[in-house]
């Protein structure tokens, strides 16, 4: 009965997911994004990525001030888990690197969302063709383009509009800026 309950369950119990995070701060790029930020300067604490149920139907989030925060009702493998830390940490780092960013400016929101977009593997062409999306060419811009539409979707301060000019505005640079790495992973 157990085991039946478990395929119905959308994710996994927060203490799981947070069982994850720890395993997810020993892989190479993790470990990569972290020892950037610290070099930049931003301090991690103990509890800066933590497991949390969540309402809306999203992997996780940044929030400056509160950490990265992963939706452990969403997540259901170690892998899903290591996207959204890649993926959050990006975002953690812009806010560093950048004294002025503003999640209210469109257009800030837009780059680090395409540069989490493009430099996390979130449109890896595995990942697309499990999410039913597939093309032979052009498909990891295509998915970055619309996986930044999705999230700025949750920002009040941005219309669709203004977040599609915004992207088409800063789509060149933000998706050219690799740094902490060298080219894109």
């Amino acid at each position: 009965m157990e085991e039946e309950s478990n395929k119905k369950r959308k994710g996994c119990t927060v203490k799981e997911c947070q069982y994850m995070i720890q395993r997810s701060l020993r892989t190479p790029m993790v470990k990569f994004l972290m020892e950037h930020m610290e070099k930049a300067g931003c301090k991690l604490g103990d509890n800066f990525i933590k497991a949390v149920h969540c309402e809306q139907q999203m992997g996780g989030s940044y929030v400056r001030g509160d950490g990265i925060m992963v939706c452990s009702n969403h997540m259901k493998l170690q892998d899903d888990v290591n996207q959204v830390v890649i993926h959050e940490l990006i975002h953690a780092y812009d806010e560093c690197r950048a004294a002025n960013l503003d999640w209210s400016n469109c257009a800030h929101h837009v780059c680090s969302e395409i540069r989490a977009g493009h430099l996390s593997g979130d449109c890896h062409y595995k990942r697309e063709l499990l999410r039913g999306f597939m093309k032979i060419r052009g498909h990891e811009q295509e998915c970055v383009r619309r996986r930044v539409m999705k999230s700025m979707a949750s920002n009040p301060f941005c219309s669709e509009t203004a977040a599609k000019d915004a992207m088409e505005a800063v789509w060149d640079i933000c998706y050219n800026d690799t740094k902490p790495f060298d080219r894109a992973p």
